[in-house]
């Protein structure tokens, strides 16, 4: 049976066709074709630092909530600057970072609401097993900087405005120098945690991590911990739902359902005990207020 061409109106070409059966074949394609238009309602898009993809936790918290909640996650991990430019600009729904200051100053400017705290570990100093800036053993990291600028010895940056980095150029302070981009001996990596990592290893660098990537990702003999312990490397992380009346099509009912999930007391034990099976230690620890 021959289709009868009948009209084309706005860029859709409407095609009568004489036969009930070809109705219905076309409504069931045209139907298929808007829902994939449309993308999943339920598709929450989560933006959040590279630590706690590269650190494995969300392989553990991700696949809890989508069973607990019938929503369907995308991460899209980069730096915690990254994470708030894009809820700045509506291209995320909820938010999982580590840099405060840059939190509250997203939060007063109207992008995003409900703050709250979900889990903290600490930064470290990790650098080669060789140790030519002598830093070894120390928790002042203050110090430690400053031994490394004085040694000029090869340090590698995040680079990328994430949480590490803020917290990086926030030590430099504290040593009484400035950040030393430009310095030969100064590489700024742009690039995630993990990666970050492997350059220092690569080149005999120092870096900042936090703790839980340098679990997961470092060889402790080649690459150890140099400095910890001090009060200025503690390093929290706090959930934000973008501001739904900032912009349209936001999926906030799911945000709202993410966040209250990190901080229910039985996700919190998952946080907590996270790591110490594998690691011997906990690689974050709940902290929900």
């Amino acid at each position: 049976m021959q289709d009868e061409l009948s009209a084309e109106t706005d860029g859709w070409v409407w095609v009568r066709f004489r036969s009930a059966g070809l109705w219905l074949a076309a409504i069931v394609g045209v139907t298929a074709l808007l829902l994939a238009a449309c993308g999943d309602d339920n598709e929450l898009i989560l933006a959040t630092t590279t630590s706690t993809e590269n650190s494995g936790l969300l392989d553990v918290l991700v696949p809890m909530f989508e069973e607990e909640s019938g929503d369907d996650v995308k991460v899209i991990a980069v730096g915690s600057g990254a994470a708030m430019a894009m809820g700045e600009s509506g291209d995320a729904d909820v938010l999982l970072v580590h840099s405060p200051a840059a939190e509250v100053a997203f939060v007063e400017a109207g992008y995003g609401v409900e703050r709250a705290r979900v889990m903290f570990n600490d930064f470290v100093i990790a650098g080669p097993s060789e140790d030519p800036a002598g830093i070894a053993g120390t928790s002042d990291a203050g110090a430690a900087f400053a031994a490394i600028h004085a040694a000029g010895a090869s340090f590698v940056s995040r680079g990328d405005d994430s949480g590490t980095h803020a917290k990086e150029r926030s030590l430099w302070e504290a040593a009484g120098l400035e950040t030393p981009t430009g310095e030969g001996w100064y590489a700024e990596s742009g690039q995630g945690m993990g990666a970050t990592l492997t350059i220092a290893s690569e080149t005999r660098a120092y870096t900042l991590s936090d703790r839980a990537t340098w679990l997961a990702v470092a060889d402790a003999e080649d690459l150890p911990i140099q400095t910890e312990g001090d009060e200025a490397l503690f390093n929290v992380y706090h959930v934000i739902i973008v501001n739904p009346d900032e912009h349209d099509g936001l999926n906030t009912d799911a945000a709202r359902r993410f966040h209250a999930f990190l901080l229910e007391p039985a996700t919190q034990e998952v946080i907590s005990d996270f790591g110490i099976e594998e690691h011997g230690q906990a690689l974050f620890t709940g902290y929900a207020e």
